[in-house]
């Protein structure tokens, strides 16, 4: 009996580290940079850090990147914002995304983001005002809210639903997450592509 229940144990462990193993999260790469060439589903990427190449799903999704303005900012607009905290608790804009209505509620939350002590604010418009400093954007999310400072002449830029089409030689594009495969390549799902000189950030 002893035996029996030493192996019994000895598959539950087993059977647990499988489980925890397939529930790791997939490793990602950020992807940005100019396509030098397209074939079939494969994407050759010049980026800073060399030559990359990105396999894109048959149903990738395409979105244009173009210049925006303040103006473009209104109560129920759904945004992202990386920004740097504020000794007052604000966060101050170092960059300002809109988003197109069907990427509403991706990526919602405030979290770190790519630069040292920054944060990433993904959230809807709840109002918006001027003063001194620029643009105060009070922004909700599921969890909380944001109060947001735009200093005055911030670049801002939005997503436009675009095409694959767009894929091409030439284009700067910026791909947020490529999922990394077992054999090491990258995939990915969507591609954000810069517009009339835009170079996605």
């Amino acid at each position: 009996m002893r035996t029996a229940s030493k192996f019994i144990f000895a598959a539950m462990l087993a059977a647990s580290g499988v489980a925890a193993a397939s529930a790791q999260p997939a490793q990602t790469q950020r992807v940005m940079g100019q396509i030098e060439k397209v074939e079939g589903n494969t994407l050759t990427v010049k980026t800073r850090q060399g030559e990359m190449k990105v396999n894109v799903t048959g149903n990738v999704a395409v979105f244009g990147v173009v210049k925006a303005t303040l103006a473009d900012i209104k109560k129920g607009s759904f945004i992202g914002v990386g920004a740097m905290p504020q000794p007052d608790g604000s966060q101050k804009a170092i960059r300002v995304m809109i988003f197109a209505e069907t990427q509403r509620g991706t990526g919602e939350g405030h979290r770190p983001w790519t630069q040292p002590g920054s944060t990433m604010t993904n959230a809807t418009v709840d109002t918006t005002v001027g003063s001194v400093d620029g643009q105060v954007v009070m922004v909700k999310y599921k969890d909380g809210e944001k109060k947001l400072v735009i200093p005055p002449g911030l670049p801002i830029q939005q997503y436009v639903v675009g095409d694959r089409s767009e894929l091409k030689a030439g284009a700067h594009i910026l791909i947020v997450a490529a999922a990394k495969k077992p054999d090491g390549t990258l995939e990915a799902g969507r591609v954000n592509v810069g517009r009339d000189g835009i170079v996605p950030q």
